[in-house]
């Protein structure tokens, strides 16, 4: 009888978390997440409720910030492959929580690191780095070899995390792998991120419950691709021989504008009906154009996306009005 394989996911309750831990046990693979002990069930597995898994993956209490949890949750996985998807993630709160943000999505790759190192030496390690570790660089598209530029101090605190990652690769011959994800979404995308914000927003104009869309800078160009497409990208990288770095994403690069556009039309809506820009919502430090160049994950992964931006913002979309049908229809 075959083992099991075993992977231990942080950040499993995110968006990518759920997808992954979905991919991975269609792979036979058993799925541990760590889950910090701070949030109702309720909200804790509701992404992984609505794929239908949430009874399949087995959660552990650890933390980011605590190595020793970290230690005791390698324990008890026993991994054959860690993820370290979890992080503070969204760019905006990272000015308001500059220090929660290092402490977590910097300083919590290190920790990682530091518990695969001493608990589970053979087993291989993947971080969730960011395209926005590109910020205002100047070259585009952007491969491995472009330089980086952070904008925000999240994306400062996701370069550490690249670079002692990287750092551990070379010092200790750790199988460790960095995934330079450009924005990949879906309708698991939490609330905060501008995509999920218009897809949601549409859906309540389009269901009589709202008349207006708020938004800020409406000129980035961004590489948006489907977070399934890229969880897939992930797994893949920690199935090579030999662990290296690879950026992951489409190619295609569309204003936010264009992607409003693209939300309101699929609804039947007209976008400039219905959406007023705040100045009050531009970012202190604003990152005008991410586009990506993943020759490398094509090449050596065979890795290519499937979802069309057009079929990613549809389904997202639908999802929304299904949501809130369903609220509405519950009471």
């Amino acid at each position: 009888m075959t083992t099991k394989r075993r992977a231990l996911i942080t950040g499993i309750t995110g968006q990518d978390g759920a997808y992954l831990s979905q991919l991975l046990l269609d792979e036979g693979y058993e799925v541990f997440g760590v889950m910090r002990r701070s949030a109702s069930a309720e909200v804790i597995g509701e992404r992984l409720r609505w794929l239908g898994i949430a009874e399949r993956v087995r959660l552990i209490g650890a933390n980011l910030i605590d190595l020793p949890s970290l230690l005791d949750a390698m324990a008890e996985a026993r991994p054959d492959e860690v993820y370290n998807l979890g992080a503070q993630s969204f760019v905006k709160t990272s000015w308001q929580q500059p220090y929660v943000t290092t402490d977590v999505t910097a300083g919590g790759v290190l920790n990682m690191l530091e518990a695969v190192r001493r608990a589970a030496p053979k087993a291989r390690f993947y971080q969730a780095s960011s395209s926005e570790m590109y910020g205002g660089s100047k070259i585009s598209p952007q491969n491995e070899d472009t330089p980086f530029y952070p904008r925000s101090p999240y994306a400062v605190a996701k370069l550490y995390g690249h670079w002692i990652t990287v750092n551990y690769r070379e010092s200790f011959g750790m199988h460790a792998s960095s995934g330079i994800l450009f924005n990949h979404e879906s309708p698991l995308r939490g609330i905060e991120f501008v995509t999920r914000k218009v897809t949601d927003a549409v859906a309540r104009i389009k269901l009589g419950l709202a008349r207006e869309l708020r938004m800020g800078n409406m000129e980035p160009m961004r590489d948006w691709g489907h977070a399934r497409d890229y969880v897939r990208a992930m797994w893949l990288m920690l199935q090579q021989d030999k662990p290296a770095d690879y950026v992951v994403a489409t190619g295609r690069t569309t204003s936010v504008q264009d992607m409003c556009a693209m939300a309101f039309a699929h609804a039947g809506l007209n976008w400039r009906d219905h959406v007023v820009v705040d100045p009050a919502l531009f970012r202190p430090a604003e990152v005008d154009r991410l586009q990506g160049d993943a020759s490398r994950a094509r090449t050596v992964l065979g890795w290519v996306p499937k979802i069309s931006l057009e079929a990613m913002i549809g389904e997202m979309v639908d999802a929304d009005i299904e949501r809130l049908r369903a609220r509405r229809a519950a009471g």
